[in-house]
Parts: C-alpha cells; structure tokens; sequence
C-alpha cells in the first residue's frame, strides 16, 4: 500500500467510484474520488480524503474485541481502548489487520488503480452514459494532485468518446490544470469564500491562487461552472454573496451552483486520525438556502440549487 508517495504516472490512488451519480454533471455518471487534497475544510464531508496516502479507518460500534487484528498485525499498533484501535505513528497500512476482521470494524480507505483498470471500471456503465449523455466526473478530494496519472487516464477516455467533467477546488498550479485541459467536456468550480483571510482560517489556505486560476480558465475554457458550497454563518452573507458576484461578472460568468451544507460527514471523523473538529452545524435548511439564492439573483447571478 501506498503511505506518503507522490503520485505517479502509471497509478493513482482512489478512494471511492460512485455510480449512477446525478449531481455531479450531466446525464447518469459515474464519479471517481481521488485521494488526497491541499485544502482541509472545515465542514468536508470527505475528510477521509484529504491525505494522499492510504489509511486504516476504524468503525467502533461493530467490532467485537476479538482482536485478531492484534495478532495479525506486524507492527504491535492495535490498540486495547474502546474508541481508538490504531496506533497511527505505529501503522505501515500493511491492511493485515483489515484482511482478518471478520466484522469490517477495520477497512482501507485508498485503492492503487492503474489506467486501464479504472477504464475497465467505468465502462462498466457506458450503455447508461450513452442513453443519458453522461460520463465520468473526476471528483476528491483534488484530482489534480494527481495529475500526470490523469494525463495517462484522460486521453483513454476521450478516444471511445466519454464526456469528462473536473470537479475541482482550484488549488493548484496552473500547468496541471493546463495540460489536461484538452481532455475535459466541463469543470465545476468551487469558489468557497471570497475573502482570503477567511477562507484559510477555514480551509488552511488563502484564496489567491484559486481565484487567479479562475481568471485563466475563464479565458480558455468556455465551459466552466462555478460552484459554492453554502456554510451557515461563514459564506452565506450578504457581504461574500455580492463580492462573488461581482468577481463571477467581471469574468463573464452569470451563474451559480449552490450546495447546500450538511453535517453527515461529521460521522466520519472519530473513525479516522485527523485534526478536523465537528462544527456543530446543523444541515441546511431548504428556506435558508433559498435566501441566498435570492441573494445572488439580486446581484443578477442565476442559481442552481442542489440539495
């Protein structure tokens, strides 16, 4: 298993494959979560995907304190406690221990796929992308850490014709978003906050270079969505509604998808070893969402809305 390697050409490494997914582009698709991201928002619903490396995630309430994963395991990192079982600085995510659990309380979360594998996969469902004028949709975590597979992958997918979408946080430098420009159909946008001082205190990062790649792209892609996922108290107020606004505008955009926020991937976090801390939000509420899009709509932007 892969721990803390660069990506590859020859193998990216992948965290989930969603079939017959409906929000995430045009027609029926099937999306592929890339492990690994430079960003760590705080209200990620896929926090275990923000490492780009494989990892061992644990499901309390079914194990059953057998601990033949201790006995399996080479490197003495299961733990004797009712809520942690892994010794993370320990753990070579060798997933000996996974194999043993008759339970599934362990599980590997990041696959090794090669190119042709990942095709084969996706393929699976080509009648159904083909009936609907769907496709696949690139999705993470950020797919673009992991660039030079997806210059392998991508051109395989163009040639029997599928329709790829890029699903996209920004955060990258400009040539890996350049050198596969050629291979994607659409690219979903997300612009999370507007000020930069905000966005890093809530995703690690200021906003400079996902705006600057915005401003490119506007320029070279013409089919290019942007996209907010909506936070309560954070980037729902009138001040960041009329700033992105603005900034949609002045590059010639006129539209906006809207997610609304939900707090499911909280769940996640006692499972895994990261530093993400609840937020203690309650999920969205249809009528606030509704609010904001008329906060846009005011600014002469058109909404889309997904729930």
């Amino acid at each position: 298993m892969r721990k803390n390697d660069p990506a590859s050409a020859t193998l990216a490494l992948i965290f989930d494959i969603q079939r017959f997914s409906l929000h995430d582009g045009p027609g029926i698709r099937t999306t592929v979560f890339f492990k690994g991201c430079p960003l760590a928002c705080s209200w990620c619903q896929n926090p275990e995907s923000h490492k780009l490396s494989s990892e061992l995630i644990f499901y309390k309430d079914s194990c059953i304190g057998c601990f033949q994963c201790r006995e399996a395991c080479p490197d003495d990192a299961i733990l004797d406690h009712p809520l942690v079982r892994i010794d993370y600085p320990k753990c070579s995510v060798c997933g000996k221990c996974v194999s043993v659990c008759n339970t599934d309380s362990l599980r590997l979360v990041g696959r090794e796929w090669n190119a042709d594998e990942l095709l084969d996969e996706v393929l699976k469902d080509r009648d159904y992308f083909e009936e609907s004028g769907g496709g696949i949709t690139l999705s993470g975590g950020e797919p673009l850490l992991q660039s030079d597979f997806l210059k392998t992958f991508l051109p395989l997918v163009k040639e029997i014709g599928l329709h790829i979408n890029l699903e996209t946080c920004g955060m990258a430098a400009w040539n890996r978003m350049e050198e596969i420009l050629p291979w994607l159909d659409l690219i979903f946008y997300d612009i999370k906050h507007m000020d930069s001082e905000i966005h890093k205190k809530h995703t690690g990062c200021g906003n400079e270079m996902i705006l600057d790649n915005f401003v490119r792209l506007a320029k070279r892609f013409g089919n290019l969505q942007a996209r907010m996922p909506v936070i309560p108290g954070i980037n729902d107020t009138q001040g960041n509604v009329r700033s992105l606004a603005a900034f949609l505008k002045e590059n010639n955009h006129d539209s906006i998808h809207l997610l609304a926020y939900h707090n499911m991937g909280e769940a996640k976090l006692e499972r895994i070893n990261t530093r993400q801390k609840p937020m203690n939000l309650k999920s969205m509420k249809a009528e606030h969402l509704l609010k904001v899009k008329e906060l846009f709509e005011k600014e002469k932007i058109h909404v889309v809305i997904y729930d």
